[in-house]
């Protein structure tokens, strides 16, 4: 979780949304609900799997709602879910529905 350093770009949109590594809002707009998802998924590693519990634990520490945020890395196919296993996988991974 210690590799989650926004850059310029993403920190202008993301600003707004964030207070000390925490999520204050979740944005409305898919906008710029994108580049806080790709801010939240990096405290996710590729090529290990996680529990429900443990993915409610690590977005917790970022923001109360694990559900919801849960949810939109999924439908914005950030992670993906089988068996009760979550696991991050990136874009050359993710396949058009």
């Amino acid at each position: 979780m210690d590799g989650n350093v926004p850059t310029d770009e993403q920190m202008r949109v993301l600003q707004p949304f964030l207070d000390g590594g925490r999520i204050v809002s979740i944005p409305t707009k898919l906008s710029k609900r994108r580049p806080l998802l790709e801010w939240l998924v990096n405290d996710f590693e590729f090529g290990r799997q996680y529990s429900e519990k443990m993915v409610n634990l690590i977005i917790g520490i970022r923001h109360a709602d694990t559900a919801a945020l849960r949810r939109y890395l999924i439908e914005e196919r950030l992670m993906e879910r089988a068996n009760g296993l979550y696991w991050r996988i990136g874009a050359s991974e993710a396949v058009d529905a």
